[in-house]
């Protein structure tokens, strides 16, 4: 049994400072078993949390992939371990997590009252939706907030979405039909943001591929 006490002359220097109280003069204890069932409880705690909020499923995949995304795509640029930008790292995490996440989120519930059916013909039509409305919204704020981060200004926050929207926008449309179109049509709304976080690993690797490249190399590298 794990045990801990307050010494006796911890207790006579509390009970000078404050009075004397019967709380000093208490033995604490906290067992072994109570110390056990701290962390059961803290993850049942989330799983209702993640429940009722739907959308905190999503940040917290995202807050998770963006950034491993990140690594990943330092990691074939030939960094290892202690050459990491982590900073980059992190800016990934935040973006992906505090941004992406929600604006999905939105654009999901959004879609899906106004298609609430999920068969495979209205899974091609919020794909198509998607592919010119969330899409080119989404490709222009990645290159522009994550600039931003980078402490550039709002003029070359600017130039780099003139630079790279283009060619990654064609990517994505090549890419994110087929994506969505599944989502929409087979995947329970409940699950389309953690499914679409799970499919946008490889796409968060490409992204962060694109964005540091350098201007005049984006032409070359699609």
């Amino acid at each position: 049994m794990f045990e801990f006490r307050i010494c006796s002359h911890c207790t006579a220097s509390f009970s000078a400072a404050f009075g004397e109280s019967e709380y000093w003069h208490r033995d604490l204890h906290i067992s072994q078993s109570e110390i056990a069932m701290t962390g059961p409880l803290l993850w049942q705690n989330l799983k209702v949390f993640v429940t009722r909020y739907p959308i905190m499923r999503g940040m917290i995949s995202y807050s998770l992939i963006w950034p491993t995304g990140s690594l990943i795509q330092q990691t074939v640029e030939g960094r290892r371990w202690g050459t990491y930008d982590w900073w980059r790292v992190l800016r990934f995490s935040m973006y992906g997590g505090l941004f992406v996440a929600p604006t999905l989120y939105g654009w999901v519930k959004i879609s899906s009252a106004m298609w609430p059916q999920t068969s495979l013909r209205t899974g091609v039509i919020k794909a198509a939706v998607e592919s010119i409305s969330y899409t080119p919204g989404a490709m222009t704020c990645f290159y522009f907030i994550m600039s931003l981060l980078e402490s550039k200004t709002v003029e070359e926050a600017v130039a780099e979405v003139g630079k790279k929207f283009l060619p990654t926008y064609k990517v994505a449309l090549s890419v994110w039909p087929l994506v969505a179109t599944i989502n929409f049509s087979l995947v329970p709304e409940r699950n389309r943001v953690p499914f679409i976080s799970a499919c946008s690993l490889c796409w968060t690797c490409f992204l962060a591929y694109m964005k540091h490249l350098e201007h005049h190399e984006v032409e070359g590298a699609i």
